[in-house]
């Protein structure tokens, strides 16, 4: 977690090296070749900086240090310091430094992630001093990775010095933690801070640092695989909840192309119908948390409004999924196959609504012009909506509460009271007015009926004679999405399928009643219909 914490920080803060993210590099534990210590520094698999008095001159010249140091002074070509680091977890440089007994030790001390970095110098000054405390950082060496401090400390490791290596006035072993986030296939930098002090009551002291890059050869690494991004994992956990669900949706897309067979008969239409909104609303929506709300919408307004883009949308594979369904059954059914059939607080509604019946609770249609004002006044909710998605964000969070989705499905009524209230005061309104919340109060319900206007058939079948004169289906549609005329309202159309199976029904269909006593027979067209259109 803290190294994943890091990654992020780092490339938030913008350190991060764009081609570095990933996984970092192990060492190749089968990749081993038994070279001297001469050519290892000659490779470049043991990094090596040499100081001379000279140059160590230079870097003091213009401060308090500059012509500090006699010695340097006497003898200006003599080396200052010789630095060698070594990447032990390669068994080409680990062995080679340590010998393969030791090395063995050493990979069984360190824990997953970690790393060895071997640092000996050798000159008249020495990386560690006598004050030096085993187990601690090394106070004048430091060790960075692009621009990024890295810590290391010393694992009190025993070791002799590598054969053929000149002689080192210092070296140690030194621990680098997973949590650190170092890659040991890119460069690292390793910097030593020189110390000068000049005056003897009280001098003053000066500090250079001069600093190398070691990078192993990149044949002593392999890369783990790239990780799938994470967006895509978040689909690959919950297939099985796609596979139901797109099982369910193709059975509807099968149901809703052709519907006269299934809504021929009430009772199998019946059966049907309450089995999938059952599915709906216990697994889309109480398990697999697929409720559409008008949360997304606005969600992705204030993300826009932001400068972000939707990419978030992908970490929730449900909602994206029946997202993309609802708007692709925008162009072919219109609004109400998602309003009818996949919303989980719909389908709540309606089991109130069959339970309401049953019990005889009386049922209240409101009076047309009333319906009419409360129906527009959802686009006015949806508009206000929008607008302080995108200029008053912190009002926005507030006024989605209208909506008692997050209430009864996400949380499952695990709410404050007014909350509990006022989603349980909606399921008791549609226990009298039919879907009361749906039909006039819905935000997410205007939008939809918006996307419907997409939809390119009048796929309802009808005949001439329905509205002329027979008004069977207008009353007995609770959803009141019957014209006198006969036509379809799709705007407010739930796709029951009532009317589908009226129409196709000989026992339930007037028309069809009346000629088939006088033996005749009647042809469904599609709307817009003609009375010359009928064939006898």
């Amino acid at each position: 977690m803290l190294a994943a914490g890091l990654a992020v920080a780092r490339e938030k803060l913008g350190f991060a090296d764009p081609g570095a993210r990933g996984p970092a590099a192990r060492a190749r534990a089968d990749l081993f070749e038994k070279i001297d210590f001469a050519t290892l520094v000659k490779r470049g698999l043991i990094g090596h900086l040499r100081v001379s008095n000279t140059e160590a001159e230079k870097l003091f010249a213009g401060t308090d240090g500059e012509g500090a140091d006699d010695v340097a002074l006497a003898e200006p070509e003599a080396t200052l310091v010789d630095l060698y680091v070594g990447y032990l977890n390669a068994p080409t440089v680990g062995r080679a430094v340590l010998g393969d007994a030791r090395y063995a030790d050493l990979m069984k001390k360190l824990e997953d992630g970690q790393h060895a970095l071997w640092i000996a110098s050798a000159g008249r000054i020495a990386m560690l001093d006598e004050g030096f405390v085993p187990g601690t950082p090394p106070p004048s060496l430091s060790l960075t990775q692009g621009g990024l401090p890295v810590e290391m400390r010393d694992l009190v490791f025993e070791h002799p010095a590598p054969a053929g290596a000149p002689a080192f006035n210092a070296s140690g072993v030194f621990r680098i933690y997973a949590q650190a986030g170092l890659d040991p296939a890119r460069p690292m930098q390793l910097t030593l801070t020189l110390t000068r002090a000049k005056g003897m009551m009280l001098p003053r002291i000066t500090h250079q640092t001069v600093s190398f890059d070691y990078a192993p050869d990149s044949e002593l690494f392999v890369y783990p695989p790239q990780p799938l991004p994470e967006w895509l994992l978040a689909w690959q956990g919950r297939w099985p909840d796609l596979a139901a669900i797109g099982v369910a949706l193709a059975l509807l897309c099968v149901v809703l192309a052709k519907p006269d067979w299934m809504a021929r008969e009430a009772r199998r239409l019946a059966l049907f119908r309450n089995a999938f909104l059952l599915f709906t609303l216990v697994f889309i929506g109480w398990h697999a948390q697929g409720q559409l709300s008008i949360v997304q919408i606005t969600g992705a307004i204030k993300t826009l409004a932001a400068g972000a883009d939707l990419s978030s949308f992908l970490y929730d594979p449900v909602s994206l999924l029946l997202i993309a369904f609802t708007v692709a059954s925008f162009f072919i059914w219109g609004r109400g196959t998602f309003c009818g059939w996949l919303c989980p607080f719909g389908a709540l509604q309606e089991f109130v609504a069959m339970a309401a019946q049953k019990l005889r609770i009386p049922q209240i249609r409101l009076p047309r012009p009333l319906a009419r004002v409360l129906d527009r006044g959802r686009y006015a909710l949806l508009l206000a909506l929008v607008l302080s998605a995108a200029l008053a964000p912190q009002l926005a969070e507030s006024m989605v509460e209208v909506e008692p989705f997050k209430t009864a499905i996400t949380v499952g009524f695990d709410r404050s009271w007014p909350y509990v209230a006022w989603a349980v005061g909606l399921l008791l309104a549609g226990a009298f007015s039919y879907k009361f919340f749906c039909r006039y109060l819905c935000p997410l319900g205007a939008a939809m009926t918006l996307g419907g206007k997409l939809r390119r058939l009048d796929w309802l079948v009808r005949r001439a004679e329905c509205g002329k004169p027979c008004q069977t289906c207008r009353h007995r549609c609770q959803y009141d999405a019957i014209e006198r005329s006969g036509d379809i309202r799709y705007d407010d159309c739930f796709q029951c399928l009532d009317c589908v199976g009226i129409h196709a029904d000989p026992q339930r269909c007037a028309p069809l009643l009346l000629y088939a006593k006088k033996g005749r027979t009647v042809t469904p067209f599609p709307v817009p219909v003609r009375a010359a259109d009928v064939a006898n």
